[in-house]
């Protein structure tokens, strides 16, 4: 039987002139569907997925690098984290394309910021602080101060987080992963730690992703390990069994939003699929030529358009369309 020949992305962008960073499809229905992307060199392209170019180019953090962005999905309203220690606030609108507010974080690692809806332009970020370990969690758009979070033992940085709001019980809630390897479980509310699942990786957290839905979490290192862990009915972390890979370093993670894939960014050039019920491993996508910094699923309404996309420090984005309507991913 001949073996199956491997994906090939559907188109590249080009013309970002810098690595890229992070990425965040905004392609809800009645509006255009664009992906954001943020640059090495501090730009933020805004690409076009129907002329496949950018149609506008956002400069807002003094050629600092940017490590997130993200729309509110209430107002549409974008949101760009760089290595100014400033996260920024655009007002895109009427063809405009400056930063309305931006807001001070002091703090300079790569830690992305995490965002939660709690009403119609309303909502939480939580973003890494001055000191190593704290995580500062606002309340926007007023930049309202809510808590500052520091864990009682020595973790070192805070590395990646991620914001939740459980459907029953008190909320919201925050996964954050340090330095140390630890994973901690924050009740913002109550300012406390939950739950703490230690070491859970050798090597600093670089990135995690979490499925409210299942209660199911994955980690990801510079070593060779995916870790995956679950929450039980007590919000106790437990740790499930890892998923080795054949080379080591991952960037990034992403669950696709029907829940059914999960993709990583690796420093070995490639992006790899995973069944996100199983873990079992899909497909091993190779286009790039430099490590891939970032991933993220399309939040396309048609499930047949749902794209993949993965940026590179080669300059270039991929977009794949791959186990789309009626796929098997058991």
């Amino acid at each position: 039987m001949m073996s199956r020949p491997s994906p090939t992305p559907i188109y590249t962008l080009r013309g970002a002139a810098a690595p890229l960073n992070t990425l965040h499809f905004s392609c809800q229905q009645g509006t255009q569907p664009l992906l954001y992307s943020g640059s090495g060199k501090g730009s933020i392209h805004v690409w076009n997925l129907d002329s496949r170019r950018a149609e506008t180019v956002l400069d807002g953090h003094s050629g600092s690098s940017v490590t997130w962005v993200s729309t509110l999905q209430s107002t549409g309203a974008l949101l760009s984290q760089g290595r100014d220690m400033r996260v920024c606030l655009w007002d895109l609108s009427e063809g405009r394309a400056e930063v309305s507010e931006s807001l001070w974080t002091g703090s300079v690692g790569f830690c992305q910021c995490s965002t939660l809806e709690t009403g119609w332009g309303a909502w939480l970020l939580a973003c890494p602080g001055e000191q190593t370990e704290e995580i500062k969690i606002f309340a926007l758009p007023g930049k309202t101060l809510v808590c500052s979070l520091l864990p009682k033992a020595k973790l070192g940085m805070v590395m990646c987080l991620q914001l939740w709001q459980p459907d029953a019980g008190p909320g919201p809630l925050l996964l954050a992963g340090y330095e140390d390897g630890s994973l901690l479980l924050w009740d913002v509310s109550q300012r406390s730690v939950l739950s703490q699942a230690p070491a859970t990786l050798p090597e600093p957290l670089m990135c995690l992703a979490f499925d409210p839905q299942r209660l199911k979490g994955v980690a990801g290192s510079s070593d060779k390990t995916l870790q995956t862990w679950v929450l039980d009915q007590n919000k106790n972390l437990q740790l499930t069994d890892p998923v080795t890979l054949v080379n080591p370093g991952v960037s990034q993670l992403c669950i696709r939003g029907d829940g059914k894939l999960l993709a990583s960014a690796g420093w070995d050039h490639r992006v790899r699929v995973f069944s996100w019920k199983k873990l079992r491993p899909l497909a091993v996508l190779q286009h790039h030529a430099d490590m891939v910094l970032g991933v993220a699923f399309s939040d396309h309404q048609d499930p047949r358009q749902r794209l993949l996309a993965a940026g590179s420090k080669d300059q270039r984005i991929s977009l794949w369309s791959i186990y789309n309507e009626g796929a098997d991913t058991g």
